[in-house]
């Protein structure tokens, strides 16, 4: 059967005021006012049912999760250690799911993408899911670029292979790192590329074959977590062996050297919010181009991010500006620096100021 596994480990420290250990970027309510993770949840469940959606989060935000998913059974907010990136979060979640159904097909989806048209994504997805089902290999959605973003990854589309529920099959050729601005440029003008979604599909037992093959030191780990499932054991195995686990994603771990792989190129329209920038595009501006969240106010300015979080915010004359103010900290940085911010995170990690992360 078809299960969903949304990834909502990550820690948003672009979005840093806001973002905080406790309340990473997919508990925040960004582009609406419910958070990403909630309006994830919500896209994928008619598609599913409540009954087969999980999610992997991290320890430290577990039971705010719960809470926020109280439709869902606490069983099935598998909750890690310690983050160990994508690739143990879905061998993770795949052997999980797996003792559940050993028949699993599953979509895997990252917790914090903002997708208008959300039944031109699950007509995408169950696509995805039916060519795995039928011919097994590990499936990624790549999004049809509209402009040339620098800020995500490419796929380099390979031959069309079929049509599955009227949507277009491919081979999936290679992987590409995140090019300069004439390079997507390149890339945009050539067609043959496609944004890095982060979404998957996969058959459980396909994905931990591709990492009992690839990632050997993984799958043992995984294995051993596994086989403790169910028993008085399985909380101690957790705990003992998943901070050791290999530190990679699926992309360059798994995907990359796949044996099988294939991508399904999709226009349903697609934001991964991954800074406050990107925000905007989400988000009604002004007349002067302000996007504004909170108690704001501004006079003579232009084409400003302005969120206050419990605190009021008063622009004048400033345009060009990221401003975030929550009671303990205060953000004011160009927007074309903004992906910067999680320098910022760094900095003040080192300087133990950890009453602010």
């Amino acid at each position: 059967m078809l299960h969903a596994v949304i990834m909502a480990g990550g820690s948003g420290t672009r979005f840093w005021p806001a973002s905080r250990h406790h309340r990473p970027k997919q508990l925040l309510a960004l582009s609406s006012e419910m958070p990403l993770l909630r309006i994830t949840a919500d896209r994928v469940v008619p598609l599913v049912g409540a009954a087969r959606l999980w999610v992997v989060t991290t320890a430290s935000t577990a039971e705010a999760t719960r809470e926020l998913l109280d439709d869902l059974s606490p069983d099935h907010i598998l909750a890690e250690p310690t983050g160990r990136d994508t690739a143990a979060c879905a061998a993770y979640a795949a052997r999980v799911v797996l003792h559940d159904d050993p028949d699993a097909v599953c979509l895997v989806l990252p917790a914090d993408h903002v997708i208008p048209d959300e039944d031109r994504f699950r007509s995408a997805m169950a696509a995805g899911a039916a060519v795995v089902e039928a011919h097994g290999g590990l499936l990624t959605f790549g999004i049809r670029p509209t402009h040339p973003e620098t800020g995500y990854g490419y796929l380099k589309v390979g031959a069309r292979s079929f049509d599955q529920n009227g949507w277009p099959v491919h081979a999936l050729d290679q992987f590409v790192e995140k090019p300069d601005r004439e390079t997507a440029s390149e890339y945009l003008a050539d067609g043959g590329y496609l944004w890095n979604s982060g979404m998957f599909a996969w058959r459980a037992t396909d994905l931990l074959a591709e990492v009992r093959r690839q990632l050997p030191l993984l799958s043992d780990g995984i294995g051993a977590i596994g086989d403790a499932l169910g028993t008085a054991a399985a909380a101690d195995a957790l705990d003992r062996i998943y901070p050791h686990l290999p530190k990679t994603s699926v992309d360059f771990g798994i995907m990359e050297s796949a044996r099988q792989r294939w991508t399904v190129p999709v226009d349903f329209g697609w934001s991964d919010v991954g800074s406050w920038p990107a925000l905007a595009g989400d988000l009604a501006a002004d007349e002067r181009g302000n996007v504004a969240r909170g108690r704001t106010v501004e006079f003579e300015s232009r084409d400003n991010i302005l969120v206050g979080d419990g605190v009021l915010i008063a622009a004048v004359g400033v345009r060009d500006l990221v401003v975030v103010a929550t009671p303990d900290a205060v953000l004011v940085v160009p927007r074309s620096e903004a992906q910067k911010v999680k320098d910022v995170v760094e900095a003040l990690r080192e300087r133990g100021w950890d009453d602010v992360l």
